[in-house]
């Protein structure tokens, strides 16, 4: 069963929500914190655990979670073997490590407080934009989640929790444009949340992971898929001009 990093986030969008930002906005992190050490406090070894990361990024990547020796991060690393065991106990912690710092640049931005003037159609476009452009940027680590997701249960409820805050996000998103008459207001703002999220998920992990092409052999064209994960979005919903 795959699961989903979910899509296009509505946040807290025309002030409907009441919930304190810090904690309706805050997702949770895309991977375990509890096993990993405290940061070096040296330049030298942040230096050294810094460059662990990066190598085990690359390494991961390129041959797959199940695949990677903790050799083959050290030598991409240059730095010797028992240097490792310093900064991580094993495999999954470097993993932890190496998703966490970088969740920043695959959170989704969302769209942001919207005034009575804003066109709810050009901000969703912005925002399913904004996350298409991060899955694209780390397409790589995406289709790595996947893999992990199968052989680790613990990568795979975390990433699980994470997929269903961003949902819930979505679902109040909706139902602010219900509560402003933007949205359809018989839709069910979760139901419809996991699967409009879900199909812009899907597209951007067959277009950008599996390299999916168009019927005449062309990669997908990113402008195209963004106007149309965006209209299907308006039609679902029945935004004015779009029932």
């Amino acid at each position: 069963m795959r699961i989903y990093e979910a899509g296009v986030g509505f946040k807290y969008t025309f002030g409907m929500d009441t919930t304190a930002p810090e904690e309706s906005e805050k997702a949770p992190p895309m991977a375990p914190l509890s096993p990993l050490r405290e940061p070096p406090t040296t330049k030298r070894g942040a230096r050294t655990r810094a460059a662990l990361v990066k190598a085990a990024r690359k390494v991961f990547e390129r041959d797959g979670y199940l695949d990677t020796r903790l050799a083959d991060i050290t030598k991409e690393a240059r730095c010797a073997a028992g240097s490792f065991y310093t900064y991580f106990a094993n495999k999954e912690e470097v993993l932890a490590a190496v998703l966490l710092e970088a969740q920043e640049d695959m959170l989704h931005p969302g769209m942001g407080r919207l005034q009575d003037t804003d066109d709810p159609y050009a901000v969703l476009e912005a925002s399913n934009r904004a996350y298409l452009e991060a899955y694209k940027r780390n397409a790589k680590l995406m289709a790595l989640l996947e893999q992990v997701a199968q052989v680790e249960p613990e990568f795979r409820k975390f990433r699980s929790q994470r997929t269903d805050a961003f949902i819930r996000r979505n679902a109040r998103g909706i139902t602010d444009l219900q509560a402003r008459g933007v949205a359809d207001r018989e839709v069910d703002p979760m139901m419809a949340s996991r699967a409009l999220s879900g199909m812009v998920s899907v597209m951007a992990y067959n277009a950008f992971v599996l390299g999916e092409r168009q019927e005449e052999g062309t990669p997908v064209d990113f402008e195209e898929l963004v106007s149309t994960v965006t209209r299907l979005w308006a039609n679902a919903l029945r935004f004015p001009g779009h029932r």
